[in-house]
């Protein structure tokens, strides 16, 4: 986990403008650089490492002897490059995982380079012998990356979008800043000038299609048969290969642990893992919540079953509420869910920062949207509807689940790994019937918990656990996080502001003084910047007013909370 940007074609003093790359020094707080492009005096790049792989030679724009007209700027990890360094017998000069783009692009050009990648990624890369920029970002938009273009050919891209609002240019009306599409990357022809042309806007990998790389796997050809043990079978082994590959790392690796399926049946399968491959530690896992928390009572389980060294975050609602502001700059987002969820993870992101060695963080995300976990998908009207909605829910967690998890880790320096979202486990789950992947027996992700019976990973009492909105368990099932919120809230903004909020906010209206609240302080840092989320994240198929599963008539709290 880096922090990457970079200038193509400025007409500003550049010193100045570089001051706009510290902003996302939180991303990297092992070192940073900038450095100018030879022969291109208004051509720059700016680094903010976190050392995770090759702590020698990881730090970047990456040159190397053989390839001395190409510079790289990534941020990510690529689980296969040890793989692929074998099967094209490359002559590597470091042992840094990003070293095979360079290598890859010079063999088979951009397309293939960014296909034949296992793992999370954004990257710039600059070949100078053809005048060629090349950027690109991870199917599902894991690692963050904005884009800057203006009319005349400046391009800048940064990792967050605050280290671009700020960049000055020859314009008179503010550029445009956009999310840069995952699963996606674009090529722009370098003029003398330093300004850029886009030539090329591609995708090269979606989540419903096997990846190019998965022929080069550690896990060999998958049976096809649709036998219901042989796909429970396919899905453990898919799964704890996804675990096992994100364990490189020369960090020390922990998990969040909130007591739901998801971040249990990861923190279980990293313990097991950890212990195979003899890892010096032992794993932290980190829960978070009030003292009545049911996340928390129920992450007590899982760590004392998996046995793993386990920490307890309290926090008070005064305490979640001090740090919204600061959560909302960091999301770059006002989404009403994602700010909620985004508090407890901002604050337990915080105490592993300031009171453990772990850097490298497992968490669950992307079960829910994959295993149509959300409680909602109960009163999906048909299992293509539903397997649609999944796959609707996959390509926008770039805005959403996945974003809360970069951000809220990021600004404390840690680096999230998220197995869920393993291109061999989506693909795989993604094919299968639809029938086969909708709720079964009034019980959501039932094929995923199914897959996992009998095993003794995790007890049996959270294997069949229901789903439970990170935002909503961290409080008791008597009064919800987001209750808390909205009654703080209710005096922050009044009626007259309300019945203004259709003229002040046209794109996506506030409709609820929480989310008024919300898009008030996001105006502050970002002005003018709402269109970065398209609509609110909301339920589908069933009349809701707000984005809590406790808010839906169909929820059933547990007995025992």
């Amino acid at each position: 986990m880096c922090g990457i940007w970079a200038l193509f074609g400025s007409d500003e003093c550049m010193s100045v403008q570089c001051t706009c790359a510290m902003k996302i020094a939180h991303r990297g707080p092992d070192a940073f650089r900038f450095e100018n492009v030879n022969g291109f005096t208004n051509c720059c790049f700016g680094f903010h490492r976190l050392a995770i792989v090759d702590q020698l030679y990881g730090m970047q724009p990456l040159r190397l002897k053989k390839f001395p007209y190409m510079w790289l700027c990534y941020n990510g990890e690529i689980y296969n490059h040890q793989t692929l360094r074998k099967q094209f017998e490359f002559d590597c000069q470091t042992k840094m995982d990003g070293e095979i783009l360079l290598h890859l692009y010079d063999r088979f050009g951009i397309k293939k380079m960014a296909s034949l990648l296992d793992g999370v990624f954004a990257f710039i890369l600059l070949d100078t012998a053809n005048r060629k920029v090349h950027v690109g970002r991870d199917t599902y938009g894991v690692r963050p990356l904005f884009k800057l273009l203006t009319d005349d050919g400046f391009l800048a891209l940064c990792s967050e979008a605050k280290g671009l609002i700020d960049i000055t240019h020859g314009m008179g009306a503010p550029a445009s800043i956009v999310p840069f599409p995952p699963g996606h990357f674009e090529v722009f022809d370098l003029k003398t000038s330093g300004k850029v042309q886009s030539i090329q806007m591609e995708q090269f990998h979606c989540c419903r299609q096997q990846p190019s790389h998965a022929i080069y796997d550690t896990v060999e050809k998958l049976p096809i048969s649709l036998d219901e043990e042989l796909v429970k079978s396919n899905i453990r082994n898919l799964f704890e290969n996804a675990v096992r590959k994100r364990l490189m790392a020369h960090r020390r690796i922990g998990c969040l642990l909130s007591g739901g399926l998801d971040s249990s049946l990861v923190a279980a399968t990293l313990v097991k893992l950890a212990k195979e491959e003899k890892l010096p530690y032992p794993i932290q896992t980190f829960a978070i919540g009030s003292d009545d928390s049911p996340d928390v009572l129920a992450a007590r389980k899982v760590a004392t079953h998996i046995g793993s060294e386990h920490h307890e975050v309290t926090f008070t609602v005064e305490e979640g509420i001090e740090v919204v502001k600061d959560v909302i700059f960091h999301l770059e987002s006002y989404d009403i869910t994602t700010i909620r969820a985004s508090v407890g993870m901002y604050l337990v992101s915080k105490y592993i920062r300031q009171k453990t060695d772990s850097v490298v963080i497992f968490s669950g995300e992307g079960s829910d949207e994959l295993t149509q976990g959300y409680i909602y998908f109960h009163k999906a009207p048909t299992p293509k509807a539903a397997a649609e909605d999944s796959v609707r829910l996959m390509e926008e967690l770039y805005m959403f689940d996945v974003l809360r998890a970069d951000r809220t880790t990021a600004a404390h320096g840690l680096e999230l790994r998220v197995p869920f979202l393993d291109h061999r486990f989506t693909a795989y789950y993604l094919s299968l019937p639809e029938e086969m992947r909708v709720p079964r027996n009034g019980v959501e992700k039932h094929l995923l918990r199914e897959s996992f019976k009998g095993l003794d990973l995790i007890p049996d009492e959270i294997l069949w656990r229901r789903k439970e909105a990170f935002s909503d368990g961290l409080t008791s099932v008597k009064k919800s996080w987001y209750t808390y919120l909205q009654e703080h809230l209710e005096s922050m903004v009044n009626d007259d502001d309300m019945e203004e909020a259709y003229k002040r906010f046209p794109h996506n209206p506030p409709h609820t003084k929480e989310a008024y609240y919300y898009r008030q302080e996001f105006e502050k840092f970002y002005p003018d910047r709402a269109q970065w989320l398209s609509h609110y994240w909301m339920p589908r198929w069933i009349d809701a007013i707000d984005p809590s599963a406790r808010t839906l008539s169909i929820y059933k709290p547990e007995k025992d909370q």
